[in-house]
């Protein structure tokens, strides 16, 4: 898939799942929530379970559009350290030994990429930058899929971090629906993707 529909569907998902958390959220002509507080946060979990999968869908398509030798959406050529004869090749390189390889843990992306293409270009220096926001939105997605001890814990220091006081316990729906202290009052963490604006084809 070429690069510019690569980052059109990404886009696109992104917004969807903003309509569908603002949405779930909207009331009626007499103030009332048109969805009961069960389905508003049964909705706002799986929009963010989409967001995330959508960015880890971006990543693997850009990455192998770059890898057979697709130029960036600002025409540069990347110097790239493989050539792969097919996108299956591609992906198979990208997996190594690995039965699959995990597009959400940016770790990972930023070894395989700094590996793949010198200096790690077009993605780097721009994941590294977005490091902090990229590990909260995977706290999140991994406590949107299961709750248990450590992801509860890892929820729990992310929230301290965001609003500067312990909110021991916290749900993942509250965090998301909080007002952001470092954004105006109107902004709610409703979209973690957008807590960082880069998109690596671009470049």
């Amino acid at each position: 898939m070429p690069l510019s529909a690569t980052l059109a569907r990404f886009q696109a998902d992104i917004g969807q799942c903003d309509r569908l958390m603002a949405n779930a959220h909207l009331s009626d002509a007499a103030g009332n929530p048109m969805f009961p507080a069960t389905d508003r946060r049964q909705i706002t979990h799986a929009a963010l379970l989409n967001a995330f999968i959508s960015w880890e869908t971006f990543i693997e398509s850009s990455l192998v559009a770059l890898m057979m030798g697709e130029p960036t959406l600002g025409g540069t050529l990347p110097t790239k350290y493989v050539t792969p004869p097919s996108e299956s090749a591609a992906l198979d390189m990208v997996c190594g030994t690995r039965q699959f390889f995990d597009f959400g843990n940016q770790e990972h992306v930023r070894k395989v990429v700094r590996m793949f293409f010198q200096g790690g270009y077009p993605y780097e220096p721009h994941l590294s930058s977005m490091a902090a926001e990229l590990a909260d939105l995977r706290t999140m997605r991994n406590a949107s899929a299961h709750v248990t001890s450590s992801t509860q814990r890892a929820l729990d220091a992310l929230a301290l971090r965001i609003f500067s006081r312990p909110a021991t316990g916290v749900e993942l729906y509250r965090l998301l629906t909080s007002p952001d202290p470092g954004q105006p009052p109107a902004i709610l963490l409703l979209s973690p993707m957008k807590r960082g604006s880069w998109l690596p084809p671009n470049s």
